[in-house]
């Protein structure tokens, strides 16, 4: 058998060890200490945001995100719908309900013309929801604008984003409120792990303290609201620290891989996951999208690549079409367009792993153009 070719798996440096043991040496393993703090000055430098807190998880980011947007019992949020159930799950934490928002194909990300439409639908909406899929950035100027003028507040989860660009922008910076994750997939990893971004110095403060089980500052254990064990320890901190020197090298490697796919696929009936020219995707995952009515399917190059221990996935099943979200808001620019479903019944993820070698990368090319011709 070969060697197992992964989706996107970590890629550790040695670096992360330094801090690793500076932890241990000084015995702050716990859910504070100078690497958490300084990972959140550092990561707050690097996105461009005045304030960042270090959480267990982009999802307990988005969490209180949605907390502080004031969601109550049966308010609405408008969401993205193509994107992991992570993004949007928290709403319904909080007791709150989707309704989700076609994507379009020049981004995959959440269509801001149907957007427009969710929001004259839904001028109560308590908050906007949008991730940036596979870390392509959505249209964050018509989006934003739209937010604006609607006066709702605009969540960014930039899970899957990390050191992407808009119009030289980092994503992240663009919500009242954002999000990042450091799960073992993504560009940078603490092994697990997420960060709360605002330019908002009170909401932050409030978010550290929510993560803290709300303790409030009396010499004994008092609580005066519901809190969460949410902060992220001084050693997860320390991994991510050593990530985040070499941030900018994942990136390259990434955007390396995806041109290699996008030349060897250039006569063939696929498309590359896309981006509009004033953007900069940070290349998370390379995906493909099978031209219409061609008769190969995303599953049979999934389940060939899989014979031969090449791991891919399949795009995110849209929140519309999700089991647990059935009879919720889907708005689309008309009653007959489903995009993010189209791309889910064509698309696949591709091995984008920053280890790849250049021929196992023609293995993989080689596989599906076995397929496709």
């Amino acid at each position: 058998m070969n060697k197992r070719i992964y989706l996107s798996s970590p890629t550790m440096h040695g670096l992360e060890m330094k801090y690793i043991q500076e932890a241990f040496d000084t015995n702050w393993v716990a859910p504070l200490g100078k690497n958490v703090d300084e990972f959140e000055k550092e990561m707050a430098a690097y996105i461009g945001v005045k304030h960042a807190a270090a959480l267990v998880s982009g999802t307990s980011a988005l969490h209180l995100a949605i907390k502080l947007c004031g969601v109550k019992p049966g308010d609405i949020v408008i969401c993205s719908d193509l994107t992991f159930s992570a993004t949007v799950n928290p709403v319904s934490y909080e007791g709150g309900i989707q309704v989700f928002v076609d994507s379009e194909y020049d981004t995959w990300n959440m269509d801001p013309r149907a957007l427009e439409i969710a929001l004259k639908k839904y001028p109560q909406a308590k908050a906007v929801l949008v991730a940036h899929l596979y870390g392509t950035p959505a249209k964050m100027d018509e989006i934003l604008a739209l937010c604006e003028q609607y006066h709702v507040p605009l969540i960014e989860d930039a899970a899957e984003s990390l050191g992407a660009t808009y119009k030289d922008r980092q994503t992240g910076t663009f919500g009242k409120y954002s999000a990042l994750s450091y799960n073992g997939n993504k560009i940078i990893t603490t092994s697990g792990g997420g960060m709360f971004l605002s330019d908002d110095e009170a909401a932050v403060k409030k978010v550290r303290f929510w993560a803290t089980q709300s303790r409030d500052p009396a010499p004994h254990y008092q609580h005066s609201e519901i809190g969460y064990n949410y902060r992220m320890s001084n050693i997860v901190a320390g991994i991510g620290r050593g990530q985040l020197v070499y941030l900018n090298e994942h990136i390259q490697k990434k955007k390396q891989i995806y041109e290699t796919y996008k030349k060897a696929f250039e006569e063939l009936p696929i498309q590359m996951n896309p981006h509009v020219e004033c953007s900069e995707p940070n290349y998370w995952l390379s995906c493909m999208l099978i031209d219409k009515d061609y008769s190969v399917t995303p599953t049979q190059i999934r389940e060939a690549l899989e014979k031969e221990n090449i791991e891919s996935r399949p795009i995110w099943k849209p929140m519309h079409l999700q089991p647990v979200f059935e009879g919720h808001g889907f708005i689309a620019i008309d009653k007959d367009t489903d995009v993010g479903g189209d791309i889910f019944s064509r698309g696949l993820c591709l091995p984008s792993d920053i280890k790849i070698t250049e021929e196992e990368q023609e293995r993989v090319i080689s596989i599906i153009k076995g397929f496709i011709k």
